[in-house]
């Protein structure tokens, strides 16, 4: 940060005056006193070390150095404009705030929330993406998906996968038994608790450590290495069925182990007030529905 920026105040007074080459107006555009306006741009001036007016009885002149200036600070004003309403502006006022596990939201929610955009025109979406389940202070969401088990204290849940594990490669990977996954780089996803401890349990598998390998803090880490020939990731039912039917992964094995943790839309407990939430809710319960149907 450059310790030398001028302070707001003296360039909104400098950007108003040159502007309307008048300290009086840009005085009643700022709703401070013309004696105000002058002392701000005096002092950006003596900061500056350069003059950026010709003052004249009648009215103000820009110098060389203020004309130059002026553009500067209007596109620097701007630019505080826009990225103000982007962060802050119709956030809090429109847009339905969804926070949700990344993977999920791209996966997932991804391919299916353009269906919802098409039936309400016009309503807008804030998506947060979120890792590790992390808690949030402020809360400063109205409707969270989360991975686990379906208990979050303060809020009530959703289910909406059923999910199966199974082990994901590449299509040229050589695995015939599961056996042959002792040869393999297994990839594993940190925050799950249903890995592959269970699915070589399952498979019957003694001899592969199932410790061993690469830890990830994503899903999507996890298919993508394994996409590449990376290894083997222990896929779940509603994040590699894209990857799939692509093509772009393959499932060795037919033995699909059915797991208790899932993806969860969850709500505060005391409801949130957001107009668009009950419709939202309404339509991500009803594609969560088919999609399990179609899936299972």
């Amino acid at each position: 940060m450059n310790l030398d920026l001028p302070p707001l105040t003296w360039l909104r007074a400098f950007e108003a005056s040159a502007r309307t080459l008048s300290f009086t107006h840009a005085a009643a555009e700022l709703h401070i006193t013309q004696a105000a306006v002058s002392k701000h741009v005096k002092s950006l001036e003596h900061h500056l070390r350069a003059p950026l007016f010709l003052r004249h009885p009648r009215g103000l002149e820009l110098t060389k150095s203020g004309a130059a200036y002026l553009p500067k600070v209007q596109d620097a004003l701007q630019r505080l404009a826009i990225g103000t309403r982007e962060v802050f502006g119709q956030r809090r006022n429109n847009a339905l705030t969804l926070r949700c596990a990344v993977s999920f939201a791209v996966c997932w929610l991804a391919p299916r929330l353009p269906d919802y955009l098409d039936r309400h025109p016009g309503r807008s979406i804030r998506l947060l993406s979120s890792v590790w389940n992390e808690p949030s202070e402020d809360r400063d969401f109205d409707l969270d998906i989360q991975y686990g088990t379906g208990h979050w204290p303060g809020f009530n849940s959703h289910r909406l996968t059923w999910e199966t594990i199974t082990p994901l490669c590449a299509p040229h990977a050589r695995l015939d038994t599961p056996a042959d996954l002792a040869g393999q780089r297994l990839l594993h996803v940190l925050g799950y608790h249903e890995g592959w401890g269970i699915w070589l349990k399952a498979a019957g598998v003694t001899s592969v450590d199932a410790g061993s390998g690469l830890h990830l803090d994503t899903s999507l880490a996890a298919l993508e290495l394994a996409a590449q020939g990376a290894g083997v990731a222990l896929g779940r039912k509603s994040l590699a069925a894209q990857s799939l039917e692509s093509g772009r992964l393959v499932a060795p094995f037919d033995i699909e182990v059915p797991i208790d943790e899932a993806f969860h839309l969850i709500v505060p407990a005391g409801g949130t007030t957001h107009p668009d939430a009950d419709g939202f809710v309404e339509w991500l319960l009803s594609t969560a529905q088919k999609s399990n149907r179609l899936q299972s």
